[in-house]
This record gives C-alpha cells, structure tokens and sequence, in this order.
C-alpha cells in the first residue's frame, strides 16, 4: 500500500506527514488497499474492527479502540412514514467521527506519532482527543470560539490542548494547518486523512449485513467536508465491486441553507463545487463552505441517482424536537437529514429501505 496525489499521482509512503500533495495541493488517497471479501469479517467482533482484514493499515498496527461501531439500526416513524435511524450518535465520543478516528489514530500509533493537531467545530475534535488519550498521544485542538459549550468540555476533560479561535469555521483550520506546518505535530485532518475516509466506509458494510446482506434504497446523511456520505458511497461500491450487490443505494447530501455549496452546485446541474460565503447555523457540524471532497460527493450523489437538498434553520429545530418525541435525542447537525428525510419522503416508495444517518448525540449540543 501506498498513499497518492488524486489529481498529479506523485507517490508518497504510507506514514507520510503531507495532508495533501505538497507539488499540486491535491487530495491523498490510499491505494492498494484489501479489497472487500465477506469471508474475512470477524464476526465474532461486534466493533467495526470486525472489518480489521479489510482495513488500510500497516503491517502489525493494533487497533486503537475504544468498542466503537456496528451502531443500531432502527425504524423510526414520523409524519405517518417509516425510516431506518443509523444510530452512530451512540459511538465512544458520541458521534460517527469515532468510525475515522479510531483507523487514524491506529495508523498514526503504529508510524510512531506522538503529537497531533486538529480543527473541528467539535464532534472530531472530541472524538480525536478520546482516542488520542487511549493511545497516549498528545493533542492540541482548533476550534471556533462559538462553538458548542457541551463540545469544548468534552474536548478538554480527555486532557487534549484547547484553542478557541474567534471567526468562521475556516479560521480554526488555517490555524490548526499553521501549527502543524511549525512544529513536529502531525495534521490529524478528519477531512484530509485518507486513514480517516477508509473507516467511514465501515457504516456501509454495517447497513448492508444488518439488512440482510442487501443495500438499502436511499441513504440520507447531514453533509459538510462529506466524509460520512463519502465513505458510505466508497464502501457500498466496494460491495457492489465485490459482486455482493448490484445498485448503489441513492444517496442524499443534506445540507443548512445557511451554508449549501453541495446543494447550490446540484442544483444549478454543476459538474463541480464552487465555495460559498461562510456563515453561521446551528447545525454548526456542517458549516463549511468550501468542502474538502466536494467535487467527489456531487459525482457521487449523480452516479448513485440521488441529490442534495439544503433545509431551513427552523426546519432543522423542527426535525430535532420531533425525533425526540420519537425517543431519539440528536443534535441539530444530524437533525437536518431528518429535516432532508421529511422533505424527501413522499417520492420514496411505501417497500423503500431509506436509512438516515444520525450522526452527532443531542448531549453535545446543550
């Protein structure tokens, strides 16, 4: 295995510190990775590590774990219809960033790391702290002044180093990349890590063994930089390459209106992602305006024949408090695939499957 530059395909070795392509700037991928064969699942491990064989990590590297994965899958009814709730909220840390961050920080145990930086609005940033501590390996996180209070108490009680930095959410980057570029801190990127994006593919393996072996219809996921909707797109092409389904569930990228590009470039019919302004809204976990794999989701989202769909701040207050009412407390990020979902819902069919994935615990958003 080694990792590649998506757009000159210059080579850099696995532990490579380069968070993108140090000659073109482009995206870092892992290739040569194990391709997906059912036969290898562990099945006696109810962790996402049951897909260890199938994962991107070096020779000998020892899971760093905390018992994350194989999240519940449950209907959830609303508005006289009926959904699957992909339950990743009840992940370790309480979001789906444990999926990446525990194959990351793996990687970055096994290539020796021992300090790291990160920025985050806060579900990666606490989920990177938590395995970080797991691991013993110091942590110094970037993260917007106005972010969630719940969230920056979390960060700090796992003993990782707390920055608030004032401004939109791309300031707490441009920070997080400038003390990484000064000093020995590798740039433990959520969004730029392809470690990362390799154990977001775990929630589609997961959803197609709880269904049966079979894909659902339509997946439904809150979408910022995109790394969950991506690597659910990536890991159900691996099972229909693997011969072990035939369609691509559709997928839908839910975004706030208050910050869109997905959703603007689908619908204008672009081939691309232009940046939009950054701006605030309380699903404060996808407020990026210029997402890191946007191109890839908007050719995903086509291929898969599904969308995009941006959704009201009073729409996403609305979805929140009613999924509660239907036991399941969530934060406002994940409440707007649930807004999505309700917007959606009556082209689906009365027999689809349609999974939304509810990615962040109401807990962090108090």
């Amino acid at each position: 295995m080694q990792i590649i530059c998506t757009t000159c395909q210059t080579i850099f070795p696995l532990d490579t510190r380069a968070w993108v392509c140090e000659k073109c700037g482009g995206l870092l991928e892992i290739v040569g990775a194990p391709r997906f064969d059912p036969a290898r699942i562990d099945a006696n491990d109810k962790s996402l590590w049951r897909y260890r064989a199938l994962l991107p990590l070096p020779d000998g590297a020892l899971p760093v774990s905390l018992g994350e994965g194989f999240t519940p899958l449950v209907p959830a009814r609303m508005d006289d219809a009926t959904f699957f709730a992909k339950l990743d909220f009840l992940m370790p840390s309480g979001s789906f960033k444990d999926r990446g961050t525990t194959v990351l920080v793996s990687a970055a145990n096994a290539f020796g790391v021992t300090r790291v930086v990160e920025d985050s609005s806060g579900n990666a940033a606490a989920s990177l702290s938590a395995y970080c501590a797991r691991a013993n390996i110091a942590a110094e996180i970037f993260v917007p002044a106005h972010a969630s209070p719940a969230k920056l108490a979390q960060i700090a009680i796992y003993g990782a180093h707390v920055n608030k930095i004032d401004g939109v959410r791309e300031n707490s980057a441009r920070a997080a990349q400038l003390a990484a570029s000064r000093g020995n801190a590798a740039y433990a990127s959520h969004y730029y890590n392809p470690f990362a994006l390799a154990g977001m593919k775990t929630n589609a393996w997961e959803m197609w063994e709880q269904l049966g072996r079979r894909a659902p219809n339509a997946v439904i996921a809150p979408v910022g930089h995109g790394t969950n909707l991506l690597g659910i797109a990536r890991g159900f092409q691996d099972l229909r390459d693997a011969g072990l389904i035939e369609n691509l569930p559709c997928l839908f990228a839910a975004q706030a209106e208050n910050v869109a590009p997905l959703a603007r470039a689908f619908a204008r019919g672009l081939d691309h992602v232009p940046a939009t302004d950054p701006a605030l809204t309380i699903a404060e976990g996808i407020a990026i305006s210029r997402p890191a794999h946007g191109n890839e989701i908007l050719r995903a989202l086509i291929e898969s024949r599904g969308g995009a769909i941006a959704v009201s701040e009073s729409d996403i207050a609305r979805a929140r408090n009613d999924l509660a009412r239907a036991g399941l407390y969530i934060e406002p990020t994940s409440a707007t695939a649930v807004a999505a979902w309700r917007a959606l819902h009556e082209q689906f069919n009365r027999d689809d499957v349609v999974v939304v994935t509810l990615t962040g615990s109401g807990l962090k958003a108090g």
